[in-house]
């Protein structure tokens, strides 16, 4: 005779049969509370432009900042076939970067947390050059990548703010180089404005990147330059104690033992803030433009 399952378990045996017969869902791997489910059929979802910090007048943000836009929906049209829609859909969330080797451009998705425990990030993503020739420009995408912004709560004993960044650095000055990098500094703090009660930083810089153990992977990019195929990636982090717990890409599940994030001291007025970006970077003077099909945030909590 076989013990009878639990409560849990049973709980957990419905919980994974309704992920599993949805579609949209069970192309996932949500930890048990899902945050949001952003399907860009729907719209941008909470997506939007990373603006800089300013005081008095625009021209006072960074110029790092001032470069970005704000991030589109596309239907992924091409010039040769017409489009290629999302993955399922007519869309998907288009982050395009200016005609200008090293231009970058963010989108952001701005949350705040509840309780602190494991939260999962996980996406459908391609990146390519704009078509503009008959080749396939390979190597015309720097780099597309993944940060969060994370502060502690405002009665959190030596609360700081956290910035985990991920980058696939697909090639740099022309060289194919495809490998994940992260870094642990940003650029100095610096008051914008004329006094001293709003700063800036821009911590997506070029400098400071650092390869990460075993990071190499190349990613399925197709024959000519219209062509694309989605890849996923899932990345875990620990909100109570502030670090990164795993990483995966396609079939790669990567050693984060060596990854470390940027740390700085908290701030005034991000108390429990909980923020998720892309980007994309681009290595010529061509648009990079990375696209989105779909996010999934979720929590053990």
């Amino acid at each position: 005779m076989t013990d009878s399952p639990s409560g849990s378990e049973l709980a957990e045996a419905l919980r994974g049969a309704l992920l599993l017969a949805d579609p949209k869902l069970s192309r996932f791997d949500p930890l048990p509370r899902i945050i949001s489910h952003d399907e860009f059929s729907r719209g941008h979802c909470g997506w939007s432009q990373l603006v800089g910090n300013y005081e008095d007048s625009l021209d006072t943000m960074l110029p790092g900042y001032a470069q970005h836009t704000s991030a589109m929906l596309s239907t992924l049209s091409h010039w040769d076939a017409g489009s290629h829609g999302g993955m399922d859909s007519s869309y998907a969330l288009k982050i395009a970067t200016r005609p200008r080797a090293g231009a970058q451009n963010v989108a952001i998705k701005r949350l705040t947390f509840r309780r602190r425990g494991p939260i999962r990030l996980e996406a459908y993503f391609t990146f390519k050059p704009e078509a503009t020739k008959l080749q396939l420009g390979e190597t015309d995408v720097r780099s597309m990548g993944f940060l969060l912004d994370i502060q502690g709560g405002d009665k959190d004993a030596g609360a700081e703010r956290v910035m985990p960044h991920m980058r696939f650095l697909n090639a740099e000055d022309g060289k194919h180089l495809q490998r994940w990098q992260f870094k642990t500094q940003t650029t100095p703090f610096r008051p914008v404005g004329n006094g001293e009660k709003t700063l800036s930083h821009y911590h997506l810089a070029p400098e400071g990147w650092q390869d990460l153990p075993g990071g190499e992977q190349r990613l399925c990019y197709n024959e000519i330059a219209t062509k694309v195929n989605w890849s996923y990636l899932r990345f875990d982090f620990d909100l109570a104690e502030m670090r990164a717990l795993s990483f995966q890409c396609n079939d790669r599940v990567f050693d984060m033992s060596g990854f470390e994030s940027i740390r700085m001291p908290a701030m005034k007025n991000l108390w429990c803030m909980l923020n998720f970006c892309l980007f994309a970077e681009t290595d010529v003077a061509k648009r990079a433009f990375l696209y989105v099909d779909s996010v999934c945030i979720s929590g053990d909590f």
